[in-house]
């Protein structure tokens, strides 16, 4: 036994012959109310950590519940975001047939057109599902959105602004499916002073 433990148990030790010395003094009513005071500070106590405990019950399935509608959430929100994927190349393929059709041409004219309605129902279809275009042709390059896939001095332009979209980007609910591939501008060589 500690040198610690000792004075604590000495004390117990007397609280307790005091309690049996008041009790033995007291007529039975008294000790009958001692008794119920006694189990009444119990059930007080018990009931404590029985409401504490159903709190932390209550908190724990509201948890629960909040991360469960947080996961179904975003369950619905990409769960075409493999299939949409898929789709890119659809969108691509319709694009490529416009920029290189004869709109010109009456022989090929009406599917021509044919082709750019089929394309922008595709697209407004797509949008429908929380995707959107990025197609930043003149904006500031931005490395979360855009891929550089070189850079071309420019005049016109200031530096690091797209100057050609190479292949659109495309997002579904703000997280990025596809970056968009950019040429980049830069500035252009004579019109820096490099020996200052």
């Amino acid at each position: 036994m500690s040198t610690e433990q000792q004075p604590q148990q000495e004390q117990q030790a007397q609280e307790e012959v005091i309690q049996e010395q008041v009790q033995s003094e007291q007529t039975p009513e008294q000790q009958r109310i001692v008794e119920l005071e006694n189990a009444l500070a119990q059930a007080e106590s018990n009931l404590a950590e029985q409401k504490d405990s159903a709190l932390r019950a209550r908190a724990d399935m509201e948890n629960a519940r909040k991360r469960a509608e947080a996961e179904v959430d975003k369950a619905r929100k990409f769960a075409l975001e493999r299939f949409a994927g898929e789709l890119l190349t659809v969108i691509d393929n319709l694009e490529r047939a416009l920029q290189v059709a004869d709109a010109s041409n009456d022989a090929v004219k009406s599917l021509v057109e044919g082709v750019a309605i089929t394309h922008k129902s595709f697209i407004a279809t797509i949008e429908k599902f929380g995707m959107t275009v990025i197609d930043p042709q003149g904006q500031p390059f931005n490395p979360e959105l855009h891929q550089a896939m070189g850079m071309q001095e420019s005049a016109e332009l200031e530096p690091n602004s797209v100057i050609a979209v190479m292949q659109k980007g495309y997002e579904i609910n703000g997280r990025l499916l596809r970056p968009a591939m950019v040429m980049v501008s830069r500035a252009p060589e004579g019109g820096v002073d490099v020996q200052a």
